[in-house]
């Protein structure tokens, strides 16, 4: 994909050029990224984010190379910094030319006497080096390319830090880096904030380094896309102070290259020295390596919408270090908290629901497998975490559907895969989950004896109606309290509740004869088929005959919530349903009138008083009327199930327009607003997006 970017000195860093943005990954949860302008608009964007522990404690080391070309006596400055007043200088983005995307980032500076390209590489990440403990890399490979009538000094300043993305550097900090230069190589260490920081290194292939120590003061974040991800937990607004701890000098002929290498850690003796075809060759090892991964016929250019879908999906599959096991990553960059939750890369609720989009449709069910092993290894009281913590890894338990979304992703997985011998390794999983939702575990989560459905109330000192949790996939949060509260029976909760004992009554059933119709397992059946149709029964409350749509919610005092969201479409979507076809299409036909838009469906039906049609990104917004693209699965889905017979009219070119062309090439982000034109917010890549939009089959 390439893109004329047409340099004009009037050209203003607001236009599309400042809001789109690429982003490469490695596959264990570090990343690279910024925008085609050049310019750094976001505090998350750099050209060394790199997951520490991964996937998490995401730490940014080098933000950029400030380039320059001197040819002849005259000065080019190549970069783009925006400051805090308001001045942009240099102003670098009037000698672009071009970027490319594919098959990895290029830029392109050029005027009617030289020209100069800039190509950025993220090598895969994790090497299985035969022992038990797998080799994990964080590097990033850059290599400028240069052309033209005379010779040329290319000049390469590093800007560098060492921050985590929900911080934000100050000189006052004071904060010393310590730098030992060697043979075509320095060696980095910060120390901010008087402890040890990260040791990283860069290399080159050719060129001379000068130390040259000295600060970039007030860079500034908030003239394009708002940067809103981490302002909830971070001081200092949107301007930041970086360090540069010197530059490097090369002299380039025409048709002359060099490459350099940004790497945690520092290399070993008896390294080979970075040359320039090193580039090349890492990247016909990455471009074999999607290919075998995903049995691709083309990348690049060639690609279909299909084959881009699943490249991008790559970028999401990352490794889990603390349980040496795959793992899927919710989004780039993570939440960290910006709706209010605890801060987590991966979360399991949209990992569950990712799972069959990113590893069925390229038949890996091994990684399925895996993530579902590594999810179950961790049941605790029936719960399966919603996520890992940031800061340590340690599971989080704050979520009363991700145990039920495990159930039905492990019932697709073994219907796709038919691996039976799975089912008997996690059928006392199964049992746990059920024995603890039926007794009680924690949130005050429990079956309802009255009526056999899932309930959970908890409330602060006991008032009613004072809620302290949010458990569902609705869990923003304000001073400890919950934006949209669903205590009580959430619709989508108790159809997931139905769903799983439905899939427990056959895999009870099945297990049984496997084992000469043991009787236990036989009893597990009855019960199970009995409770499922007890659920089956109590799911009939939720349907409210006065607008043809599921009531939202059932809450503690038996009040219904008439609040038309989408998560009556989830309810109807699962591969067990409790409603009727005739329901089921009218909880259809409503969706598609009231929340249906061309980027996903929204969140809360625009009639409703609490309705807000901007996603600013505060916890407030984010639940109601928020547009989220995820949904789309489940919708789709259901609509082939019981509306085939209908119009939809829906068209898949604006959502594909903007995975293509706008906010982050090639991918998909968090949510829109819910009135026109639907702008793109939060997180600029959803990885449970593109694996719904590539599960749900619209696409073929």
């Amino acid at each position: 994909m390439s893109f004329l970017l047409n340099p004009d000195s009037s050209t203003d860093l607001t236009s599309s050029l400042n809001t789109r943005e690429w982003l490469l990954t490695n596959g264990l949860g570090s990343f690279a990224s910024g925008t085609l302008c050049d310019a750094r608009t976001r505090s998350a964007q750099g050209w060394l984010v790199a997951a520490l522990d991964p996937p998490n404690r995401c730490t940014l080391l080098l933000s950029h190379l400030d380039a320059s070309l001197e040819i002849a006596g005259s000065v080019y400055p190549l970069g783009t910094n925006v400051w805090r007043d308001g001045n942009v200088s240099p102003k670098g983005y009037q000698f672009l030319n071009s970027f490319t995307l594919a098959p990895t980032p290029i830029w392109q500076w050029q005027t009617n006497a030289w020209s100069l390209s800039r190509q950025l590489l993220m090598p895969y990440g994790l090497t299985d080096n035969g022992s038990s403990v797998p080799q994990l890399d964080h590097r990033l490979l850059i290599r400028y390319s240069y052309s033209g009538n005379s010779a040329a000094t290319l000049r390469l300043r590093l800007v560098i830090g060492d921050r985590g993305l929900n911080q934000l550097h100050q000189a006052a900090s004071k904060m010393q880096v310590s730098q030992v230069v060697g043979d075509q190589e320095v060696r980095l260490q910060a120390q901010p904030g008087g402890y040890a920081g990260t040791p990283w290194s860069v290399r080159w292939s050719r060129g001379h380094y000068c130390t040259d120590g000295t600060w970039y003061w007030n860079f500034d974040y908030s003239k394009a896309a708002p940067d809103w991800l981490h302002q909830s937990s971070r001081k200092g607004g949107s301007s930041e102070d970086l360090y540069s701890p010197g530059y490097l000098t090369v002299q380039l002929q025409p048709g002359e290259t060099i490459t350099l290498e940004a790497k945690v850690g520092w290399a070993e003796a008896g390294v080979p020295r970075l040359n320039c075809d090193m580039f090349d060759q890492a990247l016909q090892m990455e471009q074999a390596r999607l290919q075998e991964q995903f049995s691709l016929s083309s990348l690049g250019e060639g690609a279909s919408f299909h084959q881009k879908l699943l490249q991008a999906s790559d970028r999401f599959l990352a490794f889990r270090a603390v349980a040496a096991s795959p793992t899927l990553l919710e989004a780039y960059p993570s939440r960290h908290g910006s709706c209010g939750v605890a801060p987590c890369a991966n979360r399991g609720r949209y990992m569950l629901i990712a799972l069959p989009g990113m590893t069925f449709t390229s038949r890996r069910f091994s990684l399925a497998r895996s993530i579902l092993t590594m999810l179950s290894n961790y049941c605790y009281q029936g719960l399966i975490p919603n996520g890992f913590a940031e800061i340590d890894g340690k599971p989080i338990y704050s979520s009363i559907d991700t145990s039920l979304w495990w159930i039905e992703t492990l019932g697709l997985y073994l219907e796709a895969s038919q691996d039976w011998d799975f089912l008997v390794q996690q059928y006392p999983v199964v049992n746990q989950i059920y024995k603890s939702f039926t007794v009680g575990t924690l949130h005050n989560i429990r079956v309802d004896a009255s009526d056999g459905l899932l309930t959970w109330s908890n409330y602060s000192q006991g008032e009613l109606g004072t809620y302290t949790t949010a458990l569902t996939w609705m869990d923003a949060m304000i001073d400890h309290q919950p934006v949209t509260p669903r205590c009580g029976k959430p619709i989508e909760v108790n159809a997931l509740w139905y769903s799983s004992l439905c899939w427990a009554r056959e895999w009870a059933e099945r297990l049984s004869q496997q084992e000469q119709d043991n009787l236990a397992l036989a009893n597990q059946a009855r019960r199970y088929g009995q409770q499922a149709e007890q659920v089956k029964e109590s799911l009939q409350r939720f349907w409210n005959a006065d607008c043809g749509y599921l009531f939202d919610g059932i809450e503690p005092d038996d009040r219904c919530d008439p609040a038309i969201r989408p998560n009556a479409v989830l309810a109807v979507s699962l591969r067990h349903c409790a409603f009727s076809p005739q329901y089921s299409r009218r909880v259809l036909q409503v969706a598609r009138d009231r929340l249906l838009t061309p980027y996903g469906l929204r969140s809360l039906d625009p009639a409703h008083p609490d309705y807000i049609g901007c996603y600013d990104g505060t916890p407030k917004s984010a639940h109601q009327g928020a547009v989220w693209s995820w949904l789309l699965g489940s919708f789709f889905r259901a609509w082939s199930r019981f509306c085939s017979d209908l119009p939809l009219g829906f068209d898949l070119q604006p959502l594909m327009a903007h995975f293509e062309n706008e906010g982050c090439l090639n991918a998909i982000s968090e949510a829109f607003d819910g009135e026109a034109p639907h702008t793109p917010r939060g997180s600029v890549a959803m990885g449970v997006s593109v694996a719904e939009l590539l599960q749900s089959g619209w696409i073929y």
